[in-house]
């Protein structure tokens, strides 16, 4: 029998961190003088980073038999979570800003601790796709640059293929290095008519020389010259003989200058008699599998974008990462069953169309400030009842563009206030609905107390209704989620 005590070792290491019986190391971080000292142990880095056994391999003790190492190019805060992790094998991310997470990402490569780069890489592929698209230049050229980048590497490459308007359109698209961009030129299988990467291409070019003129017809030769250099490497990848004579005419001949006289010749050549040969090379066509492509939006909503659908689904699955759009469909389906403006904004046309249905998700929009709010209902309505419904499962949410609300159910006996005689319907007392929800200022927040958390940044009551306290809705939508089948 083999018993394994890893949380008590962890916690045993970590005080020994804490306080660094018989340490022989300390490691200085920053800069004198707000630098910061870490006492340490040799045996316990040299045994967890082969960065750290190199280096104090090539350090001598001094009088006091301590090995010295300066690391002034390090944050304090990230070495702070990087000592932490070597001692006791525990990671929080949470708190953490995406940029600080990413630097730990960098800093944890350079220092050889390849499961906390993996552990960080998953995190950014399954969390944070906005925020890699965001700042696409950076990530795309800094995986590029590392070997050992190769989740990263594989998504990025991914989102390159299948959705290159995402970074084509991405506001750090003018600054990507010019190695990048044509590393995404050349892709094969990119999903997008040449015709736009060229207009990608060009517009990136202009983006180099802000002082080119704005109006297309004031350029001079020298102008066009000054672009020409500009997209000399970029040029060679574009698949001139696979876009058509409309847009060749529209759009590439207004740039005819920055292309060699015999490329130009050739192409006007192949429209005008596609037989005859050419010298110029003749890429092949990209290879794309669908030419109306586009991120897939089966979602039939007025309120909620595929985005929002993958987090909640990831609330349903009580994931701690949450699915992304682009390297994992949706496991779920929502079902569109009643829409306010199509079916009425009284709560008991919820109990009719939804009665004895499970798996029912609310969201509505707060008419003037544009909040989105809702819950997730596990169980089934009853239309016939008047009672509280127990669940374990139900959660009410607030969903932001940053830094949405989940809030679960914690008194699972009051978890839905199942209410329709009286055209109520409570998660908890946490989100309430009732009456008429466009014109009765019926749905409110009341306390907390059966859901772990507020939804919505206003001052809680906690007993009836008011006209202070409610808030009517601009539109509101019922949903039911089921697995998809043969994922």
């Amino acid at each position: 029998m083999t018993t394994q005590f890893y949380e008590r070792l962890s916690n045993d290491l970590t005080q020994l961190l804490e306080n660094p019986i018989d340490y022989n190391v300390t490691i200085e971080v920053g800069e004198e003088p707000d630098n910061q000292i870490y006492k340490a142990h040799s045996y316990i880095l040299q045994s967890r980073s082969s960065y750290f056994y190199k280096k104090l391999n090539e350090i001598s003790f001094n009088e006091n038999h301590i090995k010295v190492l300066k690391m002034p190019d390090i944050s304090i805060k990230i070495l702070d979570i990087i000592i932490k992790f070597v001692y006791g094998g525990i990671i929080s991310l949470e708190k953490l800003e995406n940029s600080v997470v990413f630097d730990l990402l960098i800093t944890s490569n350079e220092l050889n601790l390849n499961e906390l780069v993996e552990l960080l890489q998953t995190h950014f592929v399954d969390n944070n796709n906005s925020w890699i698209g965001q700042n696409f230049s950076r990530v795309y050229l800094t995986s590029y640059q590392t070997k050992n980048f190769r989740i990263i590497q594989e998504f990025c490459s991914d989102i390159i293929a299948k959705y290159p308007d995402t970074i084509f359109k991405s506001e750090s698209f003018p600054t990507l290095p010019e190695n990048v961009l044509i590393s995404i030129v050349q892709q094969d299988n990119s999903q997008l008519e040449e015709i736009k990467i060229w207009k990608y291409i060009i517009q990136w070019g202009k983006a180099q020389n802000p002082t080119l003129p704005t109006n297309l017809d004031e350029w001079t030769s020298d102008n066009f010259l000054t672009l020409k250099t500009t997209l000399k490497q970029c040029l060679p990848h574009i698949r001139y003989f696979s876009i058509s004579s409309e847009d060749v005419f529209e759009m590439i001949f207004p740039y005819q200058q920055i292309l060699e006289p015999k490329l130009w010749s050739d192409i006007n050549s192949k429209l005008l008699a596609p037989n005859k040969p050419i010298s110029s090379t003749i890429l092949p066509p990209r290879k794309i599998l669908n030419k109306t492509l586009k991120v897939p939006n089966s979602l039939s909503s007025n309120i909620i974008t595929e985005e929002n659908a993958l987090r909640i689904s990831s609330w349903i699955d009580k994931r701690e990462l949450r699915y992304i759009r682009y390297t994992k469909n949706n496991p779920y389906e929502f079902k569109l069953l009643v829409r306010g403006s199509r079916d009425g904004f009284n709560v008991k046309t919820i109990y009719e169309i939804c009665d004895k249905i499970p798996n029912l998700l609310i969201v509505l929009k707060v008419k003037d400030t544009g909040e989105i709010l809702g819950g997730y209902i596990p169980c089934s309505l009853d239309k016939n009842n008047d009672e509280w419904i127990y669940s374990q499962d139900s959660f009410a949410f607030s969903l932001k563009t940053k830094n949405s609300i989940l809030s679960r159910v914690k008194n699972f006996d009051y978890a839905i206030l199942n209410y329709p005689q009286q055209s109520k319907l409570f998660f908890g007392n946490t989100l309430c609905f009732v009456g008429n929800l466009k014109t009765d200022k019926s749905c409110c927040l009341q306390s907390k107390v059966s859901y772990d958390k507020p939804v919505r940044s206003e001052k809680f009551i906690d007993s009836n209704l008011s006209d202070k306290s409610g808030f009517n809705i601009e539109e509101y939508e019922v949903f039911t989620v089921s697995k998809k089948i043969n994922l």
